[in-house]
């Protein structure tokens, strides 16, 4: 084991870390925001903060050489990572909802709704990591990717050999306009999944050229995406309350599975996570003032409703990413914005639903990512209390960037807005909600969540290949097809050559595709690199 475990993780509050964690968490609000208002996306700074932060414990000054330590690089990358994702995803996009919509004074009842959600968002994930439905084990990519950049930089030697030609191949990759994210988790992620992952993005691609049909103009997607999901959340249920074999007690199988959650805990924190997007849902009616738009029947169905809706987007985001390292968290919320409409709903009512739901997930999603990266750094679960220790302190560290990103989404939205930069996908909701939902679009949606029931039943909870097709339908990126479908011919071809001796490197290598794919992303967006 690391000699470095056998001490007390460093802290989250240690004078240096706080500062770098404020600075880092700054930057990457702005840096966030920046890019999810001009391009509409948002860049992986994962590795940019680990970088960050091996390049300061360079530094020929005392204080900085105990940046030399991958735990503290590793809060670094938290931070970074936890204020992007929280600023553009987690509150620029659903305060951008209402201002897109003319209703400018929704904005701020928006904000505290959606950053209530957030940290909520997170907590949860944080409560849920390494428990059955979300274990450590679990492929978490972007978090594999961070971790072996990191251990590269501290252990050089053949890791860093492979790593550093695995992201120069990414770099390469991703100039020429391919998904070396896409082709790395094919390398690491679950087969199955991962497959139905690439026949969703191959159709969505594919629909018009191959078919004479536009799959983007319809709600097929969307559809099998509300069956699948829904069939996940019992399925979540159901691992709770089984049995597991062999066993006198579910505590006694989780510790012979190594679990840090266990099924008791996990229940009491879905309950609890319930409930308190029940008080946000109500908060966020009472700050928008729809009491006065609605009945009292209305708004108890709304508040349920929006609830639901937030917990179920949680969950889909959550194991989408878990398995993909994508997450469908517009779509997803585009689903939830479809049903309200076709409730009934008012306008104002919409909006609000339409961003408490994209707030939630995204944060969930990131969090995992950067536990992962943590669990990897700390020795993958071999010290426990060394391992809690460092997740807490991971937590602190986040919770203090997504407060950071709130702070600072309140005081410079208004300069983005004044001049008409708001996320594109705001726009579509907006619009969706002016033009308002038919029956034909509710009968769609009926129809195909059906074969998306069923995918995610034959498929089961460990492989989820409902949500994976679903997800696949509803992204839309070049090629990323290809690119998943040819690693996972190329991870079976020379696993079935070299055997299981192989997996180690090619776990790096994926770790470099992805590396350089979030290098070239971010710097692709800040400089404008032309191709």
């Amino acid at each position: 084991m690391n000699s470095e475990q056998s001490k007390k993780h460093p802290s989250a509050f240690e004078p240096l870390t706080l500062l770098l964690t404020v600075v880092t968490a700054v930057l990457g609000a702005i840096i966030g925001m920046q890019i999810i208002v001009t391009l509409g996306v948002t860049p992986s700074t994962s590795i940019i903060g680990a970088l960050a932060a091996m390049l300061i414990s360079r530094i020929p000054i005392a204080l900085m050489r105990k940046y030399r330590s991958v735990q503290r690089q590793n809060l670094v990358q938290t931070s970074i990572s936890s204020a992007t994702f929280g600023a553009a995803n987690s509150l620029l996009i659903p305060i951008g909802i209402p201002f897109a919509m003319g209703n400018t004074e929704l904005v701020i009842p928006m904000l505290i709704g959606a950053g209530l959600a957030m940290l909520i968002d997170a907590t949860l994930l944080y409560k849920l990591f390494d428990s059955r439905i979300f274990p450590a084990r679990g492929t978490w990519a972007p978090g594999v990717a961070t971790a072996e950049s990191i251990l590269a930089g501290d252990k050089g030697g053949k890791r860093a050999g492979l790593l550093g030609i695995g992201t120069a191949i990414g770099l390469i990759g991703s100039y020429f306009g391919i998904s070396m994210s896409a082709f790395g988790v094919a390398f690491i992620g679950n087969i199955a999944a991962l497959t139905m992952f690439g026949i969703g993005l191959l159709i969505r691609q594919y629909s018009l050229p191959w078919f004479d049909f536009d799959l983007s103009t319809t709600y097929i997607g969307h559809g099998l995406m509300i069956g699948a999901g829904i069939v996940a959340l019992v399925q979540v249920a159901f691992m709770m309350l089984r049995k597991p074999k062999n066993h006198d007690s579910q505590e006694e199988a989780e510790t012979a599975e190594t679990y840090t959650r266990s099924t008791s805990e996990t229940k009491r924190v879905l309950g609890a996570g319930f409930v308190a997007y029940l008080i946000v849902a109500v908060i966020i009616a009472l700050a928008g003032g729809l009491l006065t738009d609605m009945s009292a029947g209305m708004l108890i169905g709304f508040i349920l409703f929006a609830a639901f809706a937030a917990f179920l987007h949680e969950m889909i985001v959550g194991i989408a990413a878990m398995h993909s390292g994508w997450f469908p968290a517009f779509a997803v919320a585009f689903i939830t914005l479809l049903i309200g409409m076709l409730i009934g709903f008012p306008p104002t009512a919409l909006a609000l639903l339409a961003g408490f739901s994209a707030a939630t997930g995204p944060a969930f999603a990131d969090m995992g990512y950067d536990l992962k990266t943590g669990y990897i750094l700390r020795g993958n679960g071999e010290d426990r209390e060394y391992e809690l220790q460092g997740r807490r302190q991971q937590y602190i560290t986040g919770m203090i960037a997504f407060g950071v990103s709130l702070i600072t989404v309140l005081i410079t939205y208004n300069s983005y807005f004044s001049d008409n930069l708001f996320p594109p996908i705001d726009k579509v909701y907006a619009s969706t909600i002016s033009a308002g939902a038919s029956p034909h679009v509710a009968l769609e949606l009926f129809l195909w969540a059906i074969p998306g029931a069923i995918l995610q039943l034959i498929g089961g909870s460990k492989k989820q290949i409902g949500i994976m097709f679903a997800t696949g339908l509803l992204i839309t990126s070049p090629y990323a097809c290809w690119a998943v479908l040819a690693g996972i011919a190329i991870r079976l071809i020379v696993l079935k050559a070299k055997g299981k001796q192989a997996e180690s490197t090619m776990s790096i290598l994926a770790a470099g595709f992805i590396a350089g794919d979030a290098l070239y992303s971010f710097f692709n967006s800040v400089f404008k690199i032309n191709k």
